[in-house]
């Protein structure tokens, strides 16, 4: 196991310098002058004035090559400083600012994801069960419609049905917590999306593991088909759904863009637009630094559920 994390961490540190150094490396090359391109737009400072543009640059070290730069940057970082927004909320600690979005984000992806697999699961058991049949025709044909269905489409049909039509709500706005009721339609919303794909994936890897010897062998022994289904069919069919959910999770932290615009939810997402429409290079990098922590974080989590859920696994 020691093993395992030294490799992972390794793995996860090369990854993450090349990520940045990569993002870092279009901003400064590709976009040219980042203090220029930063207020070309704005009315807040005087671009055409070269003491001005000078005294931006000393200020927030970007008046240094390219290399000092990003050494400086990894050094701050190290030590916990993230630097300090630009044009966002001007000289505030980006840390003070991404921690906030963040944590938004990770709730409402959680809560959808736990939604959409405790909906999709049994669904996907269910059809797979009923295989071929109409109840499972019914499942995977309604799957089918949702996955046609753009969340941009979704998220306005579901806020006129629901507050216009059946009035049954008031308009969800802003952010008061995830237990507050304005989340239930944004995170019914985000939940819509990975349900057909929970679904399939559940279904076809049950319908794999039926085919299994040792499932023909329980049935044989005469053991009712719900323990057969529970216990010998679950656990290793979960271990691809396990895997879907993880990628699932990560995209819905980190891209439920649309809802978060939608209902003005100040998210993770909603915090990447703001950064790229501003030029803000501080917080793009904070936001690149957590979202492919994010995605490590994940995939490290799921490789650690494989053995649990599969103990054919364990040996290996």
């Amino acid at each position: 196991m020691f093993r395992l994390f030294l490799l992972r961490f390794l793995r996860w540190g090369v990854g993450l310098i090349l990520i940045l150094f990569l993002t870092y490396g279009m901003m400064f090359f590709g976009a040219g002058d980042p203090i220029r391109n930063m207020f070309i737009d704005s009315n807040e400072v005087d671009y055409r004035d070269p003491a001005v543009m000078d005294a931006l640059r000393a200020k927030y070290g970007l008046d240094k090559p390219f290399h000092e730069q990003f050494a400086n940057y990894i050094s701050n970082l190290v030590r916990g400083d993230w630097g300090r927004s630009i044009r966002l909320e001007v000289d505030r600690p980006v840390w003070d600012i991404v921690k906030f979005r963040i944590n938004v984000s990770m709730q409402l992806g959680i809560a959808a994801t736990i939604i959409a697999a405790a909906v999709g699961v049994p669904l996907g058991v269910f059809a797979a069960i009923y295989h071929n049949r109409w109840a499972d025709r019914l499942i995977v044909s309604s799957v089918m419609f949702l996955t046609a269905i753009p969340v941009f489409v979704t998220a306005p049909m579901l806020l006129y049905l629901l507050v216009l039509v059946l009035d049954v709500m008031d308009v969800p706005y802003g952010w008061q917590g995830i237990f507050s009721s304005n989340v239930i339609l944004p995170v019914a919303v985000i939940s819509i999306g990975p349900l057909p794909i929970i679904v399939r994936q559940t279904r076809s890897a049950l319908l794999e593991v039926m085919g299994q010897q040792y499932i023909r062998t329980a049935r044989a022994k005469g053991l009712h088909e719900r323990t057969i289904v529970l216990r010998h069919m679950m656990r290793p069919a979960m271990t691809p759904v396990v895997t879907t959910l993880g990628l699932l999770m990560v995209t819905l932290i980190n891209g439920a863009l649309f809802v978060e615009l939608v209902f003005n939810i100040p998210g993770f997402g909603l915090l990447t637009i703001e950064s790229i429409r501003l030029v803000d290079y501080p917080i793009i990098m904070a936001v690149t630094v957590i979202g492919t922590m994010i995605i490590f974080v994940s995939n490290f989590l799921v490789d650690l559920m494989y053995p649990i859920l599969d103990p054919r696994l364990r040996s290996k």
